[in-house]
């Protein structure tokens, strides 16, 4: 049987997903014996940036050089988690990621569109931005700031974030309200962010959780899922090799 997939595209907070403690991490170890979790994070892109490449990102089984005879197989799951980067301020030293409002929710509801022409059976979920913790990003600027004020704001990521849900909302697809459910704790700025916009352990373990329980509702959940090869408590001590020819009947 072919491993199903599960998608993770999004800006430098998918990137990082897979470093130590990480959500995708987490996910890619929850799903270990059930479905391939594959990184797709491209750190410092907005909307805009992506919708250039989505083709280059996400080949045509013919792109990709592969015969007549090959048929791509849909993954099971995509999250898409961007908005950090277009929520950047038109006229701070950040400007050039900035995606105005507007754009941002077009650009966002075309993403969604192609993956569903393409995958029609593919759960996909949206995340929204998180929240911004500014003077954070005063002391880990990422590029040289002489107006000295942050290039980001949590007001600015709310807008964002409440755009990403009205365009899940339009196409019928569950989100993530990150910017939220972070705030909902009383120490958010400390606990969940590492230089206020990138997360903490604690922030990836949000949204591991939160991803999680997203796709338990939409019926993907792992007791249902079956493994590739038969666990070690299936085989037979007394003869092994039977549970492998019988694999191979299926």
């Amino acid at each position: 049987m072919t491993r199903p997939k599960i998608y993770l595209f999004g800006d430098s907070i998918t990137e990082e997903s897979f470093s130590l403690g990480g959500w995708g991490a987490s996910l890619a170890n929850h799903f270990s014996r059930t479905a391939d979790v594959v990184l797709r994070g491209y750190s410092g892109y907005n909307t805009r940036w992506v919708l250039k490449v989505l083709d280059k990102v996400f080949p045509t089984s013919s792109q990709g050089g592969g015969g007549d005879n090959e048929t791509e197989v849909a993954p099971i799951a995509l999250t898409i988690f961007f908005g950090a980067n277009d929520a950047s301020l038109s006229d701070r030293c950040s400007a050039f990621q900035h995606v105005p409002l507007h754009e941002y929710k077009d650009n966002l509801k075309a993403i969604v569109s192609f993956f569903k022409k393409r995958w029609s059976t593919t759960h996909i979920l949206l995340i929204t931005p998180p929240p911004i913790d500014e003077d954070a990003r005063l002391r880990y600027p990422y590029v040289e700031n002489p107006l000295g004020l942050p290039e980001r704001t949590n007001e600015a990521a709310g807008e964002y974030s409440r755009a990403c849900i009205a365009v899940a909302a339009q196409c019928r697809i569950p989100v993530i309200d990150l910017w939220t459910k972070m705030q909902q704790f009383p120490d958010w700025r400390k606990h969940y962010l590492s230089d206020g916009l990138h997360l903490t352990q604690s922030g990836n373990q949000i949204v591991f959780e939160e991803v999680i329980a997203k796709l338990r509702e939409e019926a993907l959940v792992l007791e249902s899922m079956q493994v590739d090869l038969p666990l070690i408590a299936d085989i037979d001590p007394n003869d092994p090799i039977k549970s492998f020819l019988y694999q191979e009947l299926e």
